[in-house]
């Protein structure tokens, strides 16, 4: 992200990030595959997802602050549209919150993803929707041809369908779609600086609720989940598991043409760059280990006690948009102790923290 695309008055509006679960480094890694089949899809995203990054602004200029929640505001209100393979947003309305189940998989997939994360904001977090005001959630399927991407851009979820190749339609992680919508939560909240370590941050939050969606909609504890971001993702040609791995940053995927997973587990492989915004989707490795760290030694439902601790830090209001690693560990630390006082809890995030070489403030 260009920060010049997105400055805004602080007070009164919340910058939207232009984020694709996709990364850089991936699609660039494609672009340059002697396999026309292989780069002519990843250049063309490449080429949207910068001219959507431009377009970013428009919304920046926006006034974000969320107004005081309606009665109904406990409900999700979704509506998908399709881009029919045009890049022309929304799209054309194809599915409104009381419509029945669509002949459209991708429809009916991104209708639920949706749900789901409302859901688990809602029912484990009290948050109505992403903005917790019970913003409506939108979504646009089949959005452009091979579109090797989803994102979020500061009003809706935009799905593409993927080349069939090496990536499948993006509206099946559900994963995906908690970590996208939840980019729209950090927007509304911290609104963390999509740069360097805050942006990595960003990055990281997005990935933790994601998984917590997953986990939850699948009912499943810390030792029972599979700890990977996008798994549903890849096609049958890419030698991997999924785009990122929590558990083990740096093993997702060792692939001839998307590359190997560059994630780095703790701070002793930071790595320094300026590209991708300063790293932010390969140093985020560092503090998705860090949760999955202290989620798994406190065991259950990993929503319920260290997802409790990232949301208070998220929503508490002490976490600066240009936080870094360190003060992150450090409001993660005594938010464990607010909540839960001096005993697992906080002994589990100053270990986690102290795991991954990240010393708090």
């Amino acid at each position: 992200m260009d920060l010049n695309d997105a400055q805004s008055d602080p007070a009164t509006c919340h910058t939207p990030v232009f984020c694709t679960i996709i990364p850089p480094h991936i699609l660039d890694n494609l672009a340059q595959s002697d396999d026309p089949a292989r780069h002519e899809p990843a250049r063309r995203t490449l080429e949207h997802d910068h001219a959507r990054r431009a377009q970013r602004r428009e919304i920046a200029a926006r006034d974000l602050t969320p107004g005081e929640p309606d009665a109904a505001a406990d409900k999700p209100k979704r509506t998908i549209y399709d881009a029919r393979h045009q890049e022309d947003l929304p799209g054309h309305k194809v599915h409104a919150e009381s419509d029945g189940p669509a002949k459209d998989v991708s429809v009916n997939r991104a209708q639920a993803g949706l749900g789901a994360t409302f859901e688990l904001y809602l029912k484990i977090y009290g948050r109505k929707s992403i903005d917790g005001a019970g913003l409506p959630l939108n979504a646009t399927v089949h959005y452009g041809r091979k579109y090797d991407n989803a994102f979020w851009d500061g009003e809706r979820m935009v799905f593409g369908d993927g080349d069939n190749d090496l990536f499948k339609d993006f509206t099946i992680p559900v994963d995906v779609i908690g970590h996208e919508l939840t980019h729209g939560v950090t927007q509304y909240t911290a609104n963390l600086t999509y740069e360097g370590q805050p942006g990595a941050l960003n990055e990281s939050v997005s990935d933790v609720f994601g998984v917590l969606i997953k986990q939850y909609a699948l009912g499943h504890t810390a030792d029972q989940a599979d700890w990977l971001i996008g798994a549903d993702l890849l096609g049958p040609n890419v030698t991997g598991k999924a785009l990122r791995s929590m558990k083990a940053p740096g093993t997702a995927y060792d692939d001839d043409v998307l590359g190997k997973d560059p994630q780095p587990a703790t701070m002793k492989g930071y790595v320094r760059t300026t590209d991708d915004n300063g790293g932010v989707h390969i140093n985020s490795g560092i503090p998705n280990h860090a949760f999955y760290l202290a989620a798994t030694a406190l065991g259950g439902k990993a929503w319920e006690r260290a997802g409790q601790v990232w949301y208070d830090v998220l929503t508490g209001g002490k976490l600066a948009k240009d936080a870094q690693f360190a003060d992150f560990a450090a409001l993660t630390i005594k938010a464990a102790q607010a909540r839960f006082g001096a005993g697992a809890e906080h002994e589990a995030m100053v270990k986690a923290w102290t795991q991954v070489g990240v010393t708090p403030k």
